[in-house]
């Protein structure tokens, strides 16, 4: 499939952070669109989607101002108060396109420069490990967060066919862990996954959150509900899997099996929180 590029000139980079991520204050989206395509994402139903002509995942643009924008933004935001900042929202800053642009790269270093109070990375991306060096310098301001939905690479394939494979991901931000950065393993929204799943993450991040369709998509599931992916799960064979509690036998196995670990275990919006309250 070929990927439509366009590069934009941005008025802003960082904007004020609303819905699931206000705990933080500001998002920060290097690119627009993204080429993982995920059938259950929620920006799907968002204006930056609904009134494009490409289907979403087939289109990027490319903020090619963003660093630029962004030294003046912060010094602007940090004269404030606090800046805590959520990378990103609406699209995953580490994407196939990140390899030759480089442009999260860029905003990492212009926030060393002038650092945020916190900043929290979310991807599902094994290419975010390439800028270990950069987080390694921001100390105890970073979290790296790589989004591992379900342990079942079938599922994976039926929901998010290109983005990475689920053991890249995990090896990855173990590899990350490993270094002493902060991660978290982040199980969002939960797909249906092995009675194995909680023990494959043990040991791969500080800690685990849990999130669904319903907790998480900004609209008590209603977003999702209009994405159709429902349809996916009955075609699977797995509707049981498609309901407001069944994050519960998860959490419950997720519970037992990190309860005698140093491994965080958080639910929804708590995880994505700069401090975790």
């Amino acid at each position: 499939m070929k990927i439509q590029l366009k590069d934009i000139v941005s008025k802003s980079i960082l904007t004020p952070a609303k819905g699931a991520i206000d705990d933080f204050t500001h998002s920060l989206n290097p690119y627009v669109g993204c080429v993982f395509g995920c059938k259950y994402c929620y920006v799907r139903q968002l204006p930056v989607s609904l009134f494009r002509e490409q289907e979403w995942g087939t289109w990027i643009d490319i903020k090619g101002n963003a660093a630029e924008l962004l030294k003046k933004d912060m010094l602007k935001a940090k004269k404030k108060g606090p800046v805590t900042i959520f990378m990103s929202s609406s699209t995953d800053p580490y994407q196939p396109i990140e390899v030759k642009t480089e442009l999260t790269r860029s905003l990492l270093e212009v926030m060393l420069e002038a650092q945020p109070d916190f900043i929290h990375v979310q991807t599902r991306s094994p290419l975010v490990k390439r800028d270990l060096d950069l987080f390694k310098k921001f100390g105890d301001k970073i979290r790296i967060s790589m989004t591992i939905e379900t342990d079942k690479e079938e599922v994976r394939k039926a929901f998010s066919p290109t983005a990475p494979p689920i053991p890249a991901r995990i090896a990855a931000i173990k590899e990350i862990t490993d270094a002493g950065i902060m991660t978290q393993a982040t199980i969002a929204p939960l797909l249906p996954c092995s009675r194995d799943f909680p023990q494959k993450l043990k040991h791969i991040a500080n800690r685990v959150t849990i999130d669904d369709f319903w907790m998480g998509d900004g609209s008590g599931g209603k977003r999702t509900e209009k994405l159709g992916v429902y349809k996916i799960y009955k075609q699977m064979g797995l509707e049981k899997w498609y309901n407001p509690t069944a994050y519960k036998v998860v959490l419950k196995m997720m519970q037992e099996e990190l309860q005698n670990s140093q491994v965080e275990l958080m639910i929804s919006k708590k995880g994505f929180s700069p401090d975790g309250n």
